[in-house]
C-alpha cells in the first residue's frame, strides 16, 4: 500500500496541486474568510464524520488511538481530544458541524454511504483514480466553512487501506490540529490585557521575551532565570520559568540534561512554604522526544512533578503535584541553550487545556537576534 501525506505547508507537491484543484469548495484554493462566521465549540473537542459501521470498526479504533488516545503525563489520564461522531442526518445538522473548529471527515471511497460521496463528489476523476489504485489522502482545509476552524479530509480505496493510513499518519494528523489548537489559544489568550512592558523588560535585560498574559506576575527574576506565575487562589496556580546557558554546546542536549536541570531549578526556586521542593516524580510516566522547537533543535518533555522532603534514605514525597513540560533547545544565533518549563497546580480540575495554554506560551518565544510575528513591535501595531 501506498501513502501519502497532503498538505497545504508543500505548495509545490504535484499531488497536492492535483487534489487542490480538484477540490470543490467556495472558497476554492485560497483563504477568503471576511464573510464567514467564526467557528465555535471547545478548543479540546473534535467532531468525525464518518459512517457508524467505519467508526465501530477498525477505522474508528485508529481514529481514536490517533486522535482520542489518553494522554498518560497527566495525573489522570485525559484524552489528547474529545472525539464525537457526527452525521449529516440533515442540513440543519451539516450546518452545525460546518460551524465546528475542529472536523475530520472519514471514509474509504469503495463505500456507498453520503459521507463517502460527500468526499468523492470533491475529487475530480483523475484525483479519484489516484486513491483507488492505492494513495491515501490526507487534506486539511484551514478556515474551509468557519474562521479558525480547520477540516481533515481523510481517505483510502478501502477500509484497510484507510485504516492503515490513519494508523501510519497519526502523527500528522495530530500534528495539524495541535497547531491550529495553538494558533487559535494564542488569539484567545492575548487579546487582552497582554503585558508589553514586562516583555519588553525580558527583551532588554535578557535578550529573549515569551508573551506574558494579563493576570502572570514575575516571581523570580535572576541571571538566567526568570519564572513567570499565575495564582488564581491558593489552591490553584500555574508557573513558566525560562534557564539559558551561554556559550552552549547543542550536543549537552539530552534527556537526561532536561531532567537533571529542571530538578536542579526546582530545588532552588519552588520550595515549598514551610518544607520541601518541586521534583519530577520519576514514578510516573515521563516522555522525551526530538523536536523541532520554532525551527531549532530541541526537545519535548512532558511528565509530572511533586513536592519532596529530603530524608535519610533520600526523599519523601508530601503530596503535592501536577504536571508538566519542557521545551529544551539550542539558539544558534545566540550560542545559548534554553529551557521552558511549565507546570501546573490545580487539585481537582482537568488538567489538558492548562497544560496547552502553558504550551502556547511557550511557543511565543522570540530572541533579540531572531524575527517573529510574535515580536513586540508586530504586535503593538496589531
Amino acid at each position: 500500500m501506498q501513502t501519502s501525506t497532503i498538505t497545504y505547508s508543500h505548495p509545490t507537491t504535484v499531488l497536492l496541486l492535483t487534489l487542490c484543484i480538484a477540490l470543490v469548495f467556495m472558497s476554492g484554493c485560497g483563504e477568503v474568510q471576511s464573510y464567514k462566521p467564526q467557528a465555535v465549540g471547545p478548543e479540546g473537542k473534535m467532531t468525525v464524520l464518518i459512517d457508524s459501521a467505519q467508526w465501530n470498526g477498525a477505522v474508528g479504533d485508529h481514529l481514536r488511538e490517533a486522535l482520542g488516545g489518553p494522554i498518560y503525563t497527566l495525573p489522570a489520564p485525559e484524552p489528547m481530544f474529545d472525539l464525537t461522531r457526527g452525521a449529516i442526518t440533515s442540513q440543519r445538522a451539516f450546518d452545525l458541524i460546518k460551524r465546528q473548529k475542529n472536523v475530520v471527515i472519514v471514509a474509504p471511497l469503495s463505500d456507498t454511504t453520503t459521507i463517502a460521496q460527500f468526499i468523492s463528489n470533491r475529487l475530480d476523476e483523475g484525483a479519484r483514480e489516484m486513491v483507488n489504485s492505492g494513495v491515501s489522502a490526507f487534506i486539511p482545509r484551514n478556515n474551509l466553512w468557519s474562521r479558525d476552524q480547520l477540516v481533515a479530509y481523510v481517505t483510502a480505496a478501502t477500509p484497510e487501506e484507510l485504516a492503515g493510513a490513519i494508523q501510519e499518519r497519526s502523527e500528522d494528523l495530530l500534528y495539524e490540529f495541535n497547531k491550529k489548537t495553538r494558533e487559535r489559544l494564542q488569539k484567545d489568550m492575548f487579546e487582552k490585557g497582554r503585558q508589553f512592558e514586562i516583555e519588553q523588560v525580558l527583551m532588554d535585560k535578557y535578550d529573549f521575551a515569551v508573551n506574558v498574559q494579563h493576570d502572570y506576575l514575575i516571581a523570580e527574576d535572576t541571571t538566567n532565570f526568570v519564572q513567570l506565575r499565575r495564582i488564581i487562589s491558593s489552591e490553584s496556580w500555574r508557573s513558566l520559568f525560562v534557564y539559558f546557558e551561554d556559550n552552549a554546546n547543542p550536543n549537552d542536549l539530552t534527556s537526561e540534561w532536561v531532567y537533571t536541570t529542571r530538578d536542579s531549578l526546582s530545588k532552588l526556586y519552588m520550595q515549598g512554604n514551610v518544607i520541601g521542593y518541586a521534583q519530577i516524580d520519576r514514578r510516573r510516566p515521563l516522555t522525551t522526544e526530538n523536536i523541532d522547537f520554532l525551527g531549532k533543535y530541541g526537545f519535548e518533555s512532558r511528565g509530572l512533578w511533586h513536592m519532596v522532603a529530603e530524608a535519610e534514605d533520600g526523599f519523601e514525597p508530601l503530596g503535592m503535584g501536577g504536571p508538566f513540560l519542557s521545551y529544551a533547545f539550542y539558539d544558534e544565533e545566540s550560542g545559548r541553550n534554553y529551557l521552558i518549563d511549565g507546570m501546573i497546580f490545580a487539585p481537582n480540575y482537568p488538567k489538558r487545556e492548562f497544560l496547552r495554554q502553558l504550551e502556547v506560551i511557550a511557543y511565543t518565544f522570540r530572541s533579540a537576534d531572531t524575527s517573529s510575528s510574535n515580536d513586540l513591535a508586530t504586535a503593538a501595531e496589531q
